[in-house]
């Protein structure tokens, strides 16, 4: 077995993570700019989140298996270059095609990564789980925030290409981090227990788990990625500023997810979960009925507040409940949840071709008292350190 350093590999995996949240906002981020350089529809708009989610969904498939038969370090250093390389195709795409393409192999390669190093915490993190991947998160949150904060504060002096191949150029970074630190050994060095693996699939708590995430992960899309469109379109704010003010969302998510490692350590993950789930139902109502920004960005910050605990405790729970098969059992909950993250946006683009995106914003505090209700049954079949 290799020796290996456990701050250098949480570094490693937070440099993922941070990978994850550049990748993330930087389609809704440049979504005005594309809507205006390709002239399309907000129905072909929603169809690239589609796409750039079926690439996730595939990566977040093939991820688990993968780490617990080879390991974590081949998979980081070959999912890192390919973003490196997409998102340039995203940012200098001369068409729609191209552009469609660089986004499915980005969110191929960055539904691995994210799967991976969530896996990868919570297998040195021991019982620690829940502070450990939300204060992972925070990573995801810091890449988030910089993009529309560098693309706001930045676009009337640069292009939205120039500035997202500087963002891509960033991936370099931890690129070069996974390719010299040693990894984990893999769990089944000797073979896959297939068998045993797809047992998981027919587990009903893991299941409703992933129910979850695809909600979750169909309104974080839904926010993240419309948002500024929504403040362009129903608020008349203009396209830099509205890119700029999406930033405060992604702000309180960070601000959120670094409390959460002390708040774990005081109050249970269940309180945590359902007062979480309250605060975006607040947040999101604000945003659907704000007339202006005195109501959205107060709106946009609690609902980054109430989404930042989500997946992070759902990933704690289901590192208590499999760990034998951590990437494993991530990897069916991620691929539910991407699922949720084609659907959402591609339904609001259609209800807002249809309707507005006041309309199609509803979707968003709908879904979390549904979520609330599901998380309510979930821990009625299974007892949770208190």
């Amino acid at each position: 077995m290799s020796a290996f350093n456990k701050k250098l590999i949480f570094i490693s995996a937070c440099m993922g993570m941070l990978i994850f949240g550049i990748v993330v906002a930087v389609l809704g981020a440049v979504l005005p700019s594309v809507i205006v350089k390709f002239q399309i529809d907000m129905t072909d708009a929603g169809s690239l989140f589609l796409i750039m989610n079926l690439g996730m969904l595939v990566g977040s498939v093939i991820f688990g298996p993968l780490v617990d038969r080879y390991g974590y370090k081949g998979l980081l250093v070959i999912c890192a270059a390919l973003i490196f390389i997409s998102i340039e195709g995203i940012a200098f795409s001369p068409s729609i095609g191209l552009l469609r393409l660089s986004l499915f192999f980005v969110g191929f390669a960055v539904g691995a990564i994210n799967g991976g190093t969530n896996a990868l915490v919570s297998d040195i993190s021991g019982e620690n789980r829940g502070a450990g991947l939300s204060f992972l998160g925070v990573f995801f949150g810091i890449g988030a925030l910089g993009v529309p904060l560098l693309l706001g504060t930045l676009m009337d002096r640069f292009s939205y290409e120039s500035l997202t191949g500087f963002a891509g150029a960033l991936i370099l970074l931890p690129l070069l981090l996974f390719s010299i630190i040693s990894f984990p050994a893999p769990k089944h060095e000797q073979g896959f227990p297939l068998a045993e693996g797809f047992k998981l699939t027919r587990e009903t708590t893991l299941l409703l788990f992933g129910l979850i995430l695809f909600m979750q992960s169909g309104m974080e899309m839904t926010i993240g990625g419309w948002s500024a469109t929504f403040l362009n379109e129903e608020l008349n704010i203009q396209p830099r500023q509205s890119v700029l003010f999406l930033s405060f969302f992604w702000l309180g998510l960070i601000l959120a997810r670094i409390a959460m490692r002390e708040i774990l350590r005081h109050v249970s993950k269940n309180i945590v979960m359902l007062s979480s789930l309250l605060t975006a139902f607040a947040g999101s109502s604000m945003i659907l009925l704000s007339q202006g920004l005195s109501l959205a960005i107060p709106g946009l910050i609690l609902t980054g507040i109430g989404f930042a605990a989500i997946f992070p405790l759902v990933f704690a729970y289901t590192g208590d409940l499999y760990p034998r098969f951590s990437g494993t059992a991530f990897g069916v909950i991620l691929a539910i949840a991407l699922v949720g993250g084609m659907t959402y946006p591609y339904l609001v683009g259609l209800l807002a071709d249809g309707f507005s995106l006041r309309v199609s914003f509803g979707m968003v505090p709908f879904t979390l008292a549904c979520s609330a209700l599901l998380f309510y049954t979930i821990n009625k079949r299974i007892s949770t350190p208190k």
